[in-house]
């Protein structure tokens, strides 16, 4: 779905200014690769994140701490 609104969105832009809409095709690609250092620094970030929380929840799992969640 999103997809296809991208597409649609891009075909409008195409008919109300196709010079714009041509340099968005050409220039998409390099956006997206200059955003990927960014995205390996989220994943770097998010996986310290886990790992201290896995840390600090530690003890409590070894003492056999059980969440609230009712077994369906």
């Amino acid at each position: 779905m999103k997809t296809l609104l991208i597409a649609v969105l891009w075909c409008l832009l195409f008919v109300l200014a196709w010079p714009l809409a041509l340099l968005v095709l050409v220039l998409w690609p390099v956006l997206w690769l200059l955003s990927l250092p960014f995205r390996a620094l989220g994943i770097a970030v998010d996986a310290v994140f886990a790992l201290l929380k896995a840390v600090l929840f530690l003890p409590a799992r070894l003492l056999g701490y059980r969440s609230a969640v009712p077994a369906a």
